[in-house]
C-alpha cells in the first residue's frame, strides 16, 4: 500500500505484521515500490505489539547488517538442519517423525545443525546422551562427517625475543626451536617474532599456542634472554 506493507512473519506461525513506509529506509521515501515488492522475504525486527488490536509493527530500517546476517545465518542453518534430519531418519530406516526427533535434539542443542555440526567435530560422543535410536545416531554422525566441513581458524601472538652474551644468536635458534606440530614461525624484524597456529576451533588452538610460548619464556629466563608476548 501507498502508506506500508502488510507482511506474515514465518515465526510466529504466519501471523500478520505491519511496516509503515517510515520503518522501511532511513531516508524519506516517495514511492514504496522502489524498496519492497509482492513475495519478497526481508529481515525485520518487531518494534510494537498492540494485544488488544492484535496489531505487530515491525521495521526493515531498525535491523543492522550484522544482525540480518546473523539471522539469514540461521535461517538457513534451520533449513539445513531439517533436511540432514530427514536424510538420517531415511536412511536409518527407523519410524520416528522428524519433528519428534528436532524435539528430542533440541533439548539438548540450541538447534538440530548445531547438533550436526558437533557430530562432525565429535563424532559419536556428540550424540551420546540424546534419547534416539541407535541406528539413527549412527546415520546422523556419518551424514554430518560426510557434508559438514570443519571450521578453519588461525590464532596467532606476536613475541619479542633478545638473547644477549657471546654465544647469543646460537641460544636464540635454540629458544625458536619449535616441536609442536602445526605452529609456525615467522620474523618480523629484530626482535620481534609471530607465532602462529591453524585449527578447528579457537579454546584448543590459543591454548596449544599458550603452551609453546610458556616453553620459550621459560627458555628464555633460564638463558638470560629477554622475553616479552602480546595478544595480536
Amino acid at each position: 500500500m501507498p502508506y506500508g506493507a502488510f507482511c506474515s512473519l514465518p515465526e510466529y506461525g504466519d501471523l500478520e505484521g505491519f511496516l509503515h513506509i517510515s520503518e522501511v529506509a532511513p531516508r524519506w521515501i516517495k514511492n514504496i515500490h522502489e524498496f519492497l515488492s509482492e513475495g519478497q522475504r526481508y529481515v525485520v525486527k518487531v518494534h510494537h505489539v498492540d494485544a488488544q488490536k492484535n496489531q505487530v509493527d515491525v521495521s526493515i530500517k531498525r535491523v543492522n547488517e550484522e544482525e540480518k546476517k546473523q539471522k539469514l545465518e540461521l535461517v538457513q542453518n534451520e533449513k539445513r538442519g531439517a533436511k540432514l534430519l530427514e536424510l538420517s531418519i531415511k536412511a536409518a530406516k527407523v519410524k520416528i517423525e522428524p519433528e519428534k526427533a528436532r524435539a528430542i535434539i533440541e533439548e539438548h542443542y540450541t538447534d538440530v545443525y548445531n547438533c550436526f555440526k558437533e557430530a562432525s567435530l565429535e563424532g559419536d560422543s556428540a550424540l551420546k546422551d540424546i534419547d534416539l535410536p541407535k541406528a539413527l545416531k549412527t546415520q546422523m554422525v556419518e551424514l554430518a562427517k560426510k557434508t559438514i566441513k570443519k571450521p578453519v581458524i588461525e590464532v596467532d601472538r606476536i613475541f619479542s625475543l633478545i638473547c644477549f652474551g657471546g654465544d647469543g644468536v646460537e641460544t636464540l635458534k635454540k629458544a625458536l626451536t619449535i616441536k609442536e606440530e602445526g605452529v609456525n614461525l615467522s620474523y618480523l624484524g629484530a626482535p620481534k617474532y609471530k607465532i602462529s597456529l591453524i585449527g578447528t576451533d579457537y579454546k584448543s588452538a590459543e591454548k596449544k599456542l599458550d603452551t609453546v610460548l610458556e616453553h620459550i619464556k621459560a627458555f628464555a629466563q633460564k638463558n638470560q634472554c629477554d622475553f616479552e608476548s602480546e595478544r595480536k
